[in-house]
């Protein structure tokens, strides 16, 4: 995220295809992937077309799970490695990162095309993964669907999908090549 959104910054990029946005979510709680208050803003200050989703808005990314700050260790983590833990995010925190996602979002100039995969945002929140939690990706869609403006430019489509599907790959795919022409 941080380097595509320098990239540009430089001028190096005529459109952006964003699909995993987690560092909006690292910002607003924590965790090591923490892009900064920035995550979006190539999409509003350069003005550039946009198409993208909320991809693992629903994990929190820690290292080993001795660097978990106190206050957290009664959430669900799931351990992706020795080194890299990760913490399912909460409703209430979802609805923080929707609203600053279509916030964001909403400031942009440009084309924008944000759509949301209603069958989950990642291989953990899948049914049957420890991440399942279809209620909580609900606040996060909920919120989004009241916070966007969409406009003639800047169009919100949900996705009857799981953002690893290939249904959701084509429906992105689509978008992206509508803006383009």
């Amino acid at each position: 995220g941080p380097a595509m959104e320098r990239l540009a910054a430089w001028g190096m990029l005529q459109a952006i295809v964003d699909v995993t946005t987690t560092e909006v979510v690292q910002n607003i709680v924590g965790g090591v992937c923490d892009a900064g208050p920035g995550r979006l803003a190539a999409a509003y200050e350069q003005g550039l077309p946009w198409d993208g989703s909320v991809g693992a808005q629903v994990m929190l990314i820690w290292f080993a799970p001795t660097t978990i700050p106190e206050r957290f260790r009664h959430r669900t983590f799931h351990a992706h490695n020795a080194n890299v833990t990760l913490m399912r995010t909460t409703p209430d925190e979802l609805r923080e990162a929707g609203r600053s996602i279509a916030e964001r979002l909403n400031r942009s100039p440009g084309p924008v095309r944000l759509l949301l995969p209603l069958g989950g945002l990642s291989a953990l929140d899948a049914p049957g993964q420890p991440f399942h939690d279809p209620g909580a990706d609900a606040a996060l869609f909920e919120t989004i669907e009241r916070c966007f403006r969409s406009t003639q430019t800047h169009r919100l489509t949900t996705v009857h999908a799981h953002i690893n599907d290939a249904g959701f790959a084509r429906a992105l795919a689509d978008e992206v090549l509508a803006v383009a022409r």
